[in-house]
């Protein structure tokens, strides 16, 4: 049996610590979003709870973890009397990314259930969760319906079944815990207000905690079950303070006052809908049991909003989440009660869970983890002096003109990509086009397709009575046609004649919508400048949208117009990509005025580079920038070449580049 890394001794994470600990005492808060860059015990710590959490008594033999003194009737395995059953500790159940819909929810005998109208029924992560831990890593790598699927199940307490008209459910309550590095891609706005808390993690940059985290890492691996046993003292306090937790929640009190403060705050941060004020306020009475009061205070109430508020202010990917704290403190003055206690040290505080610092840890300051901002993005690009230019004078980043709402820009074709609401694809889930024989396990079954295979043999089986007699081989799974995400691969010609500011502004400004649309289509996206003599890869290939948008607003510009270089490292990029991911095909936005200059005959190698692109069949778009009285068309010619459509640059501030760049489908089938 393996031997977890002690949740007592976890370094400078006591807001997460403190997320989890709520949620274990109050799991109808909603779970926890755990985001922060990689390394910084966010898996360590959830997978460290599990030990804290107190045993459950079960039902002898119920897949479903029924509690014996209160059955669920509903029980697929019931009816179950009540009584006495067998103690497990709680369990933790990881959801992996490449989870199906039947292992997370559970899956039905169709076949069976057809021919013999029982339920059977093979539970899935869901039930294994019940009374315990769900835990998802990297959950916005996760399928948006898998994430609606456990978000549904977590808020309701139950899960639910369907396939053609039979049913099952059973009960799902579950502390939900996922953890994500903002990196790789957000969560959509309508599934992170979903979480009840979330807690941004990083680690830290004071030196002594640093060293204390790696003694006790090299500690633990060394020898296991010996640095366990020496916090078996903290871990037992600890879980103590859990169970008493539990037991003072239902007498806590939710006053008046604080309600007020609860409403007022939500009120003062523009939070949509009213889910953030019964979060806070289950929050809050969960920090009042934790702190052993039975009154909820203003520092439970401002603890409560600092971890509930964060993630729903966000509108759009772009936006950095966090809580104006000064605003924070004046809301809360402004709407105290008269009864309110002013002295956030008097009796009843300490709310906040264990350091978990050992007796050789030097006293940590509050909040000394990651505390020191780093600076932003312009501003490390500035520090850094933005590279330099081998082909001319470079001109400083322009702000990006304000982002439009962009029309649907599809790849032509029927693809078999990953699940977004870009191009037509063949899903597990859709509008359903046909019927085929199923190629593994049945998922979806075509139930008139599934009748009329087996019709023509009735007889012959022996049919006597009204029932259907069916076979595997009759069993017929629905074909469905829903949406795929694709890869967006912008090509940015950041060039010495694409350097008037007004020009650079309104370029950005169009890239920056189109990223808005992939965000919003769950594209990934990557972004290819180039200039001088060179091109670079900006951004690889990323489902991190608000990334790409970073390295847009720094992007200089100046020097020569090697388009060439640009569609080659694109084709480079996206060979790469396509042993990868080779199911998610590719769209391709060049970006610039087509005007090649630099080396011998530069026309010409980009007529070369663009045809590898025609020959591949790779989608492309064409915005034109050239301005100016006289036009020579080069970046037509380059669409042309590409296979692709163009659009001026005019023409796109007009509306969108999709609306008037056409359908790329369209274009394809005028060349054909």
């Amino acid at each position: 049996m393996s031997t977890h890394f002690p949740f007592t001794a976890v370094v400078g994470q006591q807001d997460l610590q403190l997320a989890l600990l709520l949620n274990s005492v109050a799991p109808n808060i909603g779970g926890v979003l755990v985001r922060g860059e990689k390394g910084t015990a966010k898996s360590t710590a959830v997978r460290a709870l599990s030990a804290l959490l107190p045993g459950v008594d079960v039902v002898s033999g119920c897949r479903f973890s029924c509690a014996p003194a209160s059955p669920d009737p509903a029980c697929p395995d019931g009816p179950h009397e009540a009584g006495t059953g067998v103690s497990r500790d709680a369990r933790m159940v990881e959801l992996p990314v490449g989870a199906s819909e039947d292992r997370l929810v559970g899956a039905l005998d169709i076949e069976r259930a057809l021919a013999e109208g029982v339920k059977a029924f093979e539970p899935g992560l869901l039930a294994d969760a019940h009374r315990g831990i769900l835990y998802v890593d990297e959950v916005n790598l996760l399928h948006d319906h898998l994430v609606d699927l456990l978000l549904d199940a977590a808020a309701m307490g139950a899960s639910y079944v369907e396939r053609e008209g039979v049913s099952v459910r059973h009960a799902a309550r579950f502390l939900l815990v996922g953890t994500m590095n903002p990196e790789e891609g957000e969560l959509r706005p309508q599934l992170l207000d979903r979480f009840g808390l979330t807690v941004e993690v990083a680690a830290s940059r004071e030196t002594d905690q640093r060293v204390e985290v790696v003694r006790r890492r090299l500690a633990y691996d060394d020898d296991p079950a010996a640095f366990a046993a020496g916090w078996a003292d903290e871990e037992d306090a600890l879980r103590a303070r859990i169970v008493a937790a539990r037991a003072l929640l239902p007498e806590v009190r939710l006053g008046d006052a604080a309600l007020r403060q609860i409403a007022a705050t939500c009120a003062a941060f523009e939070v949509d809908g009213m889910r953030a004020d019964i979060v806070m306020a289950r929050t809050a009475t969960a920090l009042a049991a934790w702190a052993g009061r039975t009154d909820v205070l203003a520092e439970d109430v401002r603890q409560a909003a600092l971890l509930a508020l964060p993630h729903r202010r966000r509108r759009n990917p772009f936006d950095a989440p966090g809580l104006d704290e000064d605003k924070l403190d004046d809301t809360l003055e402004q709407n105290r009660g008269e009864d309110e206690d002013p002295d956030p040290d008097g009796p009843g505080g300490g709310g906040r869970p264990p350091r978990g610092d050992g007796p050789d840890t030097p006293p940590q300051p509050e909040g000394e983890a990651g505390d020191t901002p780093a600076p932003s993005v312009p501003e490390q690009g500035r520090e850094q002096g933005q590279g330099q230019s081998s082909g001319g004078a470079e001109q400083q980043p322009v702000r990006a003109a304000e982002p439009f709402r962009t029309k649907m820009l599809s790849v032509p074709g029927l693809g078999e990509g990953a699940a977004g609401r870009r191009s037509r694809a063949r899903t597990e889930h859709g509008r359903t086009t046909g019927a085929r024989r199923p190629q593994g396990a049945l998922t979806k079954l075509h139930l008139a397709a599934t009748v009329q295979a087996a019709a023509p043999h009735q007889r012959a089986r022996g049919r006597s009575g009204r029932g259907l007699v069916v076979r595997r081989d009759d069993l017929r799974q629905a074909a469905r046609e829903g949406r795929e995400g694709n890869l967006v691969l912008f090509v940015v010609d950041a060039s010495g004649s694409m350097a008037a500011r007004r020009r650079m502004a309104a370029v950005k400004g169009a890239v920056l919508s189109l990223l808005l649309d992939a965000y919003q289509r769950r594209d990934k996206v990557g972004l290819i400048t180039f200039r001088g003599k060179d091109a670079e890869l900006a951004l690889p290939p990323t489902s991190s949208v608000d990334a790409a948008a970073a390295r847009l607003e720094l992007l200089p510009t100046g020097g020569r117009t090697p388009v060439a270089a640009g569609l080659l490292k694109a084709h480079e990029v996206l060979r790469v990509e396509r042993l990868r991911d080779p199911s998610r095909r590719p769209l391709l936005v060049v970006v610039t005025d087509g005007r090649a200059t630099g080396g011998p005959d530069p026309v010409a190698l980009a007529t070369r580079a663009a045809r590898l692109h025609e020959a591949e069949g790779i989608a492309s778009v064409v915005v034109d920038c050239e301005s100016g009285p006289v036009r020579l068309g080069l970046a037509g010619s380059l669409a042309h070449d590409l296979g692709g459509s163009a659009v001026t640059l005019d023409e796109l501030r007009a509306d969108s580049i999709a609306g008037l760049v056409k359908d790329v489908q369209e274009t394809n089938r005028r060349a054909a």
